[in-house]
């Protein structure tokens, strides 16, 4: 079963992350329009300024009116029949159902989803790299609350392409001892087993680069940005080596578990701007 959890917007603390009550459903909530709800993820996300790898935005057209909002992190089968169950009207993603260079054909897992959507006439909306960057409901955003780190201020706090990436420190001031330390905390806050790649010689860890899910191309950018730390969802062959040689800690943790966090906050914010009610509802998924 997913777990279902609902999170009030406006609340940008660094438990806001994640903290979750119990779901709000239909009781006083206002209605929308499809095209005004989409018109406010637009205005917040500006995905115009992002070259990415799918369309941003509207990807499945849905019933006209919009009373409620359900958010998850990928638009998979599981995810659009819980929001189905839970009387949604629009769906908001990370990731959705189409991506640059992928097989046209509606087969397949294809076929079951958009089944789901057009036979419930469930809107999809779904933003990839505007909701990485976004600077304070973003997944790296969110992300860098959750676990107690701040962005340097301006541009010093962005790294690698499209300055996606957040480079910042402790919110409390201090350093890790090392990146063990640092990967204990991660791990303990996040709830899970991370993959730390440590460095020969241990020494402490205070500017720390962060970028979700598979942000493991932008190492090598974190890393001429002044990184003694990197945090993303995957790691490739490659960037162990990267790591013992140039003297910079790598953590995979997840990319699932690193992008739990920019949907909701958006889609709670959305939700509250136009009196919606909102959802957020986790797939659980181990990668």
């Amino acid at each position: 079963m997913p777990a279902v959890s609902s999170s009030p917007a406006g609340s940008m603390g660094r438990q806001s992350a994640v903290q979750v009550s119990a779901p709000r459903g239909h009781n006083g909530a206002m209605s929308t329009t499809r095209h005004e709800l989409l018109h406010a993820f637009d205005l917040l996300l500006a995905p115009e300024r992002f070259k990415d790898f799918g369309p941003n935005g509207l990807q499945v057209e849905g019933r006209t009116s919009v009373r409620k909002i359900v958010s998850g992190v990928t638009a998979s089968r599981a995810l659009i029949e819980a929001a189905i169950l839970a009387e949604a009207d629009a769906i908001f993603v990370h990731h959705g159902l189409f991506w640059r260079g992928q097989d046209g054909r509606v087969t397949g897992w294809m076929k079951q989803r958009l089944g789901l959507l057009l036979g419930d006439d469930v809107s999809l909306f779904a933003y990839h790299l505007p909701l990485d960057a976004h600077p304070e409901l973003g997944n790296n955003a969110q992300l860098g609350l959750k676990l107690g780190l701040v962005a340097h201020a301006g541009a010093s706090g962005r790294f690698g392409e499209q300055e996606i990436g957040f480079l910042g420190a402790r919110d409390n001031g201090e350093s890790f001892a090392n990146a063990r330390a640092l990967a204990a905390e991660v791990e303990k806050t996040l709830g899970r087993k991370i993959t730390l790649v440590d460095v020969p010689t241990p020494r402490p860890v205070r500017n720390i680069a962060w970028c979700t899910g598979g942000a493991q191309g932008y190492f090598e950018a974190a890393i001429a940005a002044g990184a003694d730390a990197f945090i993303t969802g995957e790691i490739s062959e490659p960037q162990a080596h990267y790591a013992r040689e140039m003297g910079v800690a790598f953590l995979a943790c997840g990319h699932h578990a690193t992008e739990r966090y920019g949907a909701p906050a958006v889609a709670a914010h959305v939700a509250a701007q136009l009196g919606l009610a909102h959802e957020f509802i986790d797939i659980d998924n181990p990668a």
